[in-house]
């Protein structure tokens, strides 16, 4: 059983230890996706995450996937894949296309039917980057077309990922390669990663506890810090 949040009222989850073991880490139904109701559960570790023909569920899972500046690394093969990119004349970019990006994470995937980023989460993840509380990372070709990319929240010194993807074969994954390394010496120290994947594994993902993630969430989140990142991350003349 979880607890229904009544959307006339200011925000409230409730602790984050009633999430459900099955499935793991559901919290509550109801409520909204405006930015205060964001702020309040991002601070906890809770994010929205459900069909768009659902009811608004929220969700905080344990163990909980992180990346820290200690743990990430960039695999050999993604590094072939920047070399790559970088000679091809890619760039790389952050929060230059935030709604395209978020637009792109909306699109079904060949692997599954249709997508959980509704309108409201549309709407309402534009204003937090336009408030300065979302990131966008954009993967360019050499003629300036966006192939990939990635976005997420932003509280303190921690970065909340959301969704990635890539019009074309591991764009997503040479934009994470080179934004990540930027993210961490810009004063990042949480990247939350949400579930376990594969694919986040490679760049350093590993899980812990639910008491760790808050403790580390806590820790960071409540620093005041001003994120400062260049527009364009990198651009690479074609080699001869």
């Amino acid at each position: 059983m979880i607890d229904w949040l009544d959307d006339t009222l200011p925000p409230f989850f409730p602790d984050t230890h009633q999430a459900l073991d099955d499935p793991n880490g559901l919290l509550a139904a109801g409520g909204q996706v405006s930015p205060r109701w964001l702020d309040e559960a991002y601070r906890h570790g809770i994010f929205p995450w459900n069909d768009p023909d659902e009811v608004r569920l929220w969700w905080t899972p344990a163990p909980r996937a992180i990346i820290t500046a200690d743990s990430f690394r960039v695999p050999r093969t993604v590094r072939k894949l920047i070399r790559r990119s970088q000679e091809a004349g890619h760039t790389i970019s952050f929060n230059q296309a935030f709604a395209a990006v978020i637009e792109g994470c909306s699109a079904p995937r060949d692997y599954q039917q249709g997508t959980w980023i509704d309108e409201d989460i549309l709407e309402n993840y534009q204003r937090m980057q336009h408030a300065g509380r979302a990131l966008s990372i954009e993967h360019w070709d050499a003629r300036g077309e966006l192939i990939g990319g990635c976005y997420g929240l932003l509280k303190g010194r921690v970065f909340f990922g959301e969704s990635m993807f890539s019009r074309q074969p591991n764009a997503s994954k040479v934009a994470f390669g080179q934004a990540a390394p930027l993210l961490f010496a810009a004063g990042i120290r949480l990247i939350d990663c949400q579930m376990h994947t594969q694919h986040l594994a490679q760049f350093g993902a590993h899980e812990v506890s639910r008491q760790s993630f808050e403790g580390q969430l806590e820790q960071h989140s409540q620093q005041a810090f001003s994120l400062r990142l260049p527009a364009l991350l990198l651009s690479h003349e074609r080699r001869p």
